[in-house]
């Protein structure tokens, strides 16, 4: 089998990218987001797989525009194939490896419309708790002077 995939650890700072050909891996490095885009647009399309969190869905969408085939997948799968300490650049590795696993399910990653509809969502949300807690003290804060209203 020919296809090279690549497991990518997101993180704030640095990006731990794992690049396997055959069962051999051939690098396992940390690069900076910035690096990390470069290397997507210079490199040979492939499978690129991300653990699923928070910057995922912009990365595989980032990933896709460049030629590659881009999945996520769970973070609970990762550690539970993660055979040694947790490093990046062993979590890495153990991302590659449970992509390759029988029968994986990868997670639909969102569109930018559906991240948008879900910001709008978790937005109004906060609102919400804010308006009700706002609410809850100044009833508090008048109880205090025997106001009741």
């Amino acid at each position: 089998m020919n296809i090279t995939i690549a497991g990518v650890d997101l993180a704030k700072k640095v990006f731990q990218i794992c690049v396997v050909k055959r069962n051999t891996v051939l690098s396992n490095k940390e690069m900076t987001p910035c690096q990390f885009k470069e290397w997507l647009a210079n490199s040979t399309p492939m499978t690129i797989v991300f653990e699923a969190c928070a910057t995922s869905n912009y990365w595989k969408q980032t990933a896709e525009q460049q030629g590659h085939d881009a999945k996520l997948i769970s973070a609970k799968l990762v550690s539970n194939i993660r055979q040694t300490q947790k490093t990046d650049a062993n979590d890495a590795l153990a991302i590659v490896q449970a992509s390759q696993l029988v029968d994986v399910q990868f997670i639909n990653g969102k569109s930018v419309a559906q991240q948008e509809l879900q910001s709008l969502l978790r937005m109004r949300e906060l609102a919400v708790k804010q308006k009700v807690a706002l609410q809850n003290q100044v009833r508090a804060l008048l109880a205090e002077f025997n106001i009741h209203g």
